[in-house]
């Protein structure tokens, strides 16, 4: 997102211009991947299920629209993220991808990647902004999200894969904001349920920093809210 941005303030792109899907985009069968060949979708769009509902081939065709994974890896660098890089389809980054998959980053560099947007720092206040508002559209709420009130805002992002899960979360609490990241590595457990135990600690986790910062509120999830998720 942050790439495309970066495209979008520099008049490379536009926020809302008009995009054709092409079948040779196709990654997996999540919304964009679905569509047909010769669809057409604004940029904006694509940009919302990315971060919404993490749409895969969404992800890879922001990721070329931006210039690829070394134009990414660049600001990324250029900002101060010195463990925060792209690997997937970047020349150079196959010894990496191979350790660590698309991606590579730490706990602390994405809760601060996600401070600065907070604070207007990321690309332009108004870039900020907007991305800002995306990271509060997140569909995936099961987790982390679903031990906080559903009436506090937050903004966020997660990811999962067979071995990891991963929430990164800024909360704006009654009594402050505050922001964490959590990222399991290497998991034994691979099962894509409910009482995964990486989706577990992403709940307890969740809860026990709510009730730590905010330590008179009595809100707990409704019975039988499990059934949601």
């Amino acid at each position: 997102m942050c790439g495309v941005f970066d495209k979008i303030h520099k008049g490379e792109l536009t926020y809302q211009q008009e995009l054709i899907y092409r079948d040779s985009l196709h990654y997996d069968d999540g919304i964009v991947g679905s569509l047909k060949d010769g669809a057409k979708i604004p940029l904006s769009y694509v940009v919302m299920l990315m971060e919404t509902i993490s749409d895969n081939t969404g992800s890879l065709w922001l990721q070329a629209l931006a210039g690829g994974g070394a134009t990414i890896n660049h600001w990324l660098s250029v900002n101060g993220f010195q463990q925060t890089r792209v690997n997937s389809r970047t020349p150079g980054r196959e010894a990496n991808r191979s350790r660590y998959g698309w991606g590579q980053t730490t706990p602390r560099e994405l809760a601060e990647l996600l401070v600065m947007i907070r604070q207007g720092r990321a690309i332009s206040p108004d870039a900020s902004e907007r991305m800002y508002r995306n990271l509060g559209r997140q569909f995936w709420d099961g987790e982390g999200l679903s031990e906080l009130p559903p009436d506090i805002k937050v903004a966020t992002k997660n990811g999962a894969v067979n071995q990891s899960k991963s929430e990164v979360v800024l909360v704006h609490a009654p009594h402050g904001e505050y922001v964490y990241c959590l990222m399991t590595k290497n998991q034994k457990d691979e099962r894509w349920e409910r009482d995964n135990e990486g989706y577990v600690l992403l709940r307890k986790l969740a809860a026990l920093l709510w009730h730590n910062y905010e330590p008179s509120s009595q809100w707990k999830p409704a019975e039988g809210f499990e059934k949601w998720w």
